[in-house]
């Protein structure tokens, strides 16, 4: 029995210690850490944005468009071997549900990272859920500057040049271009819209009228004929939308039905004039944009001679059923470029500190499809810096005013920097578009 006994216990030994084998060759076939969202051949994303209601247009289109570049790293080996999977949940624009799909993505889909989720109010929602669990909140779809207070928001990693930036920007570009001109300005009545008059006020832009809006309200004619009767008021002749561009084409049809089109110069914030989402919106009336002013710190997805939009049209092509290219899919395919480059800067072992870390030690290097850079570093979460205008042309894309392919940019800060206009100089693009950082 001491015998039989001293056999088994040979036997339960050799057992373990081939468990313990098979369990070390199965652990080194896998990550070398158990990170959420991250298995050894994939790593999940979560995305919200509003796909349906009065804020969709347009909008509704970035997804697809960030899944198809991630497709097209996917077939070509992924990164660091992983391949990258995006989960998108509509908010429809409100905050409440922005904060509900949100708590899903991290809780029940368990994503790594949420990246490009669009919305001053709507991120805004998210953040004390975000900071809770230390999700990277990456290249988030506002220019919202408060985004940039790395204590506040510590994981959140602005992408977008400031509102504030860019209501500066807009005041130089009225000073220089409309002098004398009576300009009303319409916004959105949020923290976006108080983001701009913060800039305006800075480049002492003055106004004949200043009209706000209540977010999505734009969807009801009753607050449109509002507009109209506040911009005829006035007596302006140029006004500056600052808005959503669902509010932008009724303002275009508001100015339309007033008989106000060719006597009212519009100028249009960069949030609000994708053309291609214009002329779906407005139909027969699209010939009205024309000649519109914009504002946009990305080429212009019309431009033939840039490399960026050429190799953003071709991933489209073959990833995307060939959805019609315009700046929303531009914007789409940037963020998801950039994306890929935070990713592969994590490690082969990513986690979200080491994503977070990498993000502010090389993002500043990253190439890019915008013309200014990125001033991230361990003390800043600031994006790009910068703008250029265009006109937009029947087609309803914007033609920079320097012509075709020519870029001068308008860069400032949030603060009390002046704007100063520069040539616009980038990063070549990756060979093939593919970051190997």
């Amino acid at each position: 029995m001491l015998v039989q006994r001293r056999t088994e216990g040979r036997r339960l030994g050799v057992f373990a210690t081939a468990a313990v084998a098979a369990t070390a060759l199965i652990a080194s076939a896998l990550p070398a850490h158990a990170e959420t969202g991250v298995t050894s051949s994939t790593i999940k994303l979560g995305i919200t944005v509003p796909m349906t209601g009065a804020a969709a247009p347009g909008y509704n289109k970035i997804p697809a468009a960030m899944t198809a570049y991630f497709n097209y790293v996917n077939a070509n080996g992924g990164v660091n071997g992983r391949k990258v999977q995006l989960i998108v949940k509509d908010d429809a624009y409100s905050p409440a549900q922005t904060l509900s799909v949100t708590n899903d993505l991290i809780l029940k889909d368990k994503v790594f990272a949420v990246v490009g989720t669009l919305g001053t109010a709507n991120n805004e929602a998210t953040t004390r859920l975000i900071n809770s669990h230390g999700v990277p909140r990456l290249f988030v779809n506002t220019g919202y500057s408060g985004f940039a207070d790395m204590k506040k928001y510590p994981t959140t990693f602005p992408l977008f040049p400031s509102y504030a930036t860019e209501a500066k920007v807009m005041g130089k570009y009225i000073a220089d271009n409309y002098a004398g001109h009576k300009v009303a300005l319409i916004y959105q009545d949020d923290d976006f819209g108080a983001d701009a008059l913060k800039g305006f006020a800075t480049a002492g832009t003055t106004f004949a009228a200043k009209i706000p809006y209540s977010a999505l309200s734009q969807a009801d004619p009753s607050v449109v004929g509002k507009w109209i009767t506040s911009i005829v008021g006035a007596g302006a002749d140029t006004v500056v939308m600052f808005g959503v561009t669902s509010a932008t084409g009724a303002l275009a049809g508001g100015l339309y039905k007033a008989g106000l089109i060719g006597k009212v110069q519009m100028i249009l914030g960069s949030v609000g004039s994708d053309g291609t989402t214009l002329k779906g919106l407005l139909g027969p009336l699209a010939p009205a944009l024309a000649g519109s002013v914009a504002a946009s710190f990305l080429p212009s997805p019309s431009d033939a001679t840039d490399e960026y939009v050429n190799l953003f049209k071709e991933v489209n092509t073959k990833y995307n059923a060939g959805a019609a290219f315009d700046n929303n899919v531009l914007v789409g395919m940037n963020t998801a470029m950039l994306t890929v480059e935070a990713l592969r800067a994590a490690g082969q072992s990513p986690t979200r500190a080491s994503l977070i870390k990498a993000i502010s030690a090389k993002g500043s290097t990253w190439a890019s499809a915008a013309f200014s850079p990125i001033l991230y570093s361990a003390k800043s979460h600031v994006g790009y810096t910068g703008y250029w205008f265009g006109k937009l042309g029947l087609d309803g894309n914007a033609v920079s005013v320097d012509g075709p392919g020519k870029y001068t940019l308008y860069t400032t800060d949030s603060g009390s920097a002046p704007v100063v206009k520069t040539a616009a100089v980038r990063p070549a693009m990756p060979a093939k578009g593919l970051p190997n950082n």
